[in-house]
């Protein structure tokens, strides 16, 4: 049952994958086309602002979202019983250590990040140690590292990337439109790809953000599968995801451009919709304790 779970989650997150990079050049070159007439003339500058725009994100990732976080770095005589659980799972899944590091807030949580295995970072709050027996926080800890061994903070660190570059490529073309007046000097573009171009050009922010999402949802089962195949016991996983979803404590250190890495949205939305669930950064938790309790049979 484990090893079906993350077969199926694999494949969605490479066909998720495939569809958001098919999504960005096709939507780059209808740009281009309706804005000069040449599929590449915008589009190969575009891509190339797009490398540098990630080279440097890459560089600069990790550090930005530990800052924003307030985490402070824990080393083996400041928590040994914490580092000791951190190295063995990392230890069982042949990964070196993640550096360790803690925040101060009572609300329960933890995310990992870091765009390569050596450089991976694991961060706690201080909530969820104490709010957390030890099977539970094992649970989370391989959680975290399941992500750091599959790649899921360097891809979400890409996804996020791809789609702050398709939101500000939109908005140039938008921009550049609304000061040429659409005088035909300024483009040789068929009118009707000009139409297309203008409408996926407003469009194109809200459907990355879409696909964003649908990709963090399926890391999260992914995860979920490859903790409960580490540990060998779901139901500390399971338990601990209800003990942090009903915990009602926002976490002051998280914003919407962090929440992703959570283990679970950590800014503690209420409402249930089905409309809802298509924006959020997870999934329900009451799916994601199902799918870990089926394990078990």
């Amino acid at each position: 049952m484990i090893y079906s779970h993350l077969t199926r989650n694999r494949i969605a997150t490479t066909l998720l994958i495939v569809a958001f990079t098919c999504f960005i050049v096709g939507a780059t070159m209808v740009f281009s086309v309706a804005k000069t007439g040449d599929p590449f003339m915008f589009a190969v500058p575009s891509i190339l602002f797009a490398a540098f725009y990630i080279l440097i994100s890459f560089l600069f990732s990790k550090n930005a979202v530990l800052a924003m976080s307030h985490a402070k770095k824990v080393e083996h005589r400041d928590n040994p019983d914490l580092y000791n659980l951190l190295e063995n799972l990392a230890i069982s899944r042949g990964l070196p250590t993640p550096t360790l590091y803690i925040i101060e807030d009572t609300a329960p949580n933890a995310f990992a990040t870091g765009t390569t295995k050596k450089g991976a970072a694991v961060a706690v709050t201080t909530g969820i140690l104490q709010k957390l027996n030890k099977q539970e926080l094992e649970g989370v800890l391989a959680h975290e590292l399941a992500h750091i061994q599959h790649g899921d903070t360097r891809l979400m660190t890409l996804v996020v990337i791809m789609v702050g570059v398709i939101t500000l490529l939109a908005d140039i073309f938008l921009r550049s439109m609304y000061f040429s007046g659409n005088r035909k000097s300024e483009g040789k573009g068929n009118g009707i790809l000009l139409i297309i171009g203008i409408v996926l050009a407003i469009l194109s922010p809200f459907i990355a953000q879409l696909i964003k999402l649908a990709i963090s949802r399926k890391r999260e089962f992914y995860a979920d599968a490859e903790a409960a195949l580490t540990t060998r016991y779901p139901e500390g996983l399971a338990s601990a995801l209800e003990k942090i979803a009903g915990d009602h404590e926002p976490l002051e250190a998280a914003n919407r451009a962090t929440a992703h890495l959570y283990i679970i949205n950590p800014l503690k939305d209420k409402k249930k919709s089905k409309w809802n669930s298509m924006f959020s950064t997870h999934p329900e938790t009451v799916e994601r304790v199902g799918r870990l309790r089926e394990m078990i049979t």
